[in-house]
């Protein structure tokens, strides 16, 4: 099929990959709890459509620009870690425990929804490691001989998304029914929300020391 071999074996890789936690289940969890379940559910769906992306960058070569030029690598790398440190300072110096436990009296708003939705879209797209892991995992399923390789690189990374996708709604689901837990203590929201805003920037950090 399409020159795609180890079909299945391909589909357990990417579930336990995609239960490896990494930046983008952190950002999932951090929005849940912060946000509730419709904040969760967009950031999941955002971090799927910037796996769109990439799939189709790789599908047409472009990921081959990150691999081979330093400076694109770079560039990308420095935005998507910039953008991280941000997101991590909004959530450490912004919030107080009773902002937080007013807005997680309240309904969650679209709006909330939709920043989600983009943010996570940002967070996934301006990280190079994955147009890169996309690039270099998924053509060891591809056979070389292919006359099909575009088509064999969007069937699985659709596979890789759909599985993706099933568990990111799992962690989204999971960790906004632990929101109630902190409508009834905002300290400890509090607490989480600087907890989550550290590891943001250190993500950040991360990213940007990366080689």
């Amino acid at each position: 099929m399409l020159g795609i071999h180890n079909y299945w074996l391909f589909i357990l890789s990417g579930i336990l990959l995609n239960l490896t936690p990494g930046q983008d289940t952190m950002y999932i969890l951090g929005r849940s709890l912060t946000g509730g379940l419709h904040a969760g559910v967009a950031s999941a769906l955002g971090i799927s459509v910037g796996s769109i992306f990439h799939t189709l960058a790789a599908a047409a070569g472009l990921s081959v620009l990150l691999a081979t030029s330093p400076l694109a690598f770079t560039a990308v790398k420095l935005c998507g870690a910039t953008y991280l440190i941000y997101l991590g300072a909004r959530l450490l110096f912004t919030r107080s425990a009773a902002s937080a436990a007013a807005e997680l009296g309240a309904a969650p708003a679209r709006g909330g929804a939709r920043a989600a939705f983009g943010q996570g879209i940002l967070t996934n797209v301006l990280n190079p490691k994955v147009a890169l892991f996309f690039l270099a995992f998924l053509p060891q399923f591809i056979t070389p001989a292919s006359s099909s390789k575009t088509l064999a690189f969007l069937a699985l990374g659709a596979t890789f998304i759909t599985t993706g996708v099933i568990w990111s709604l799992v962690l989204a689901v999971a960790a906004a029914r632990l929101r109630s837990f902190f409508v009834r203590n905002p300290n400890v929201r509090t607490l989480i929300d600087r907890a989550t805003g550290g590891l943001f920037m250190l993500l950040g950090a991360r990213l940007a020391w990366s080689r």
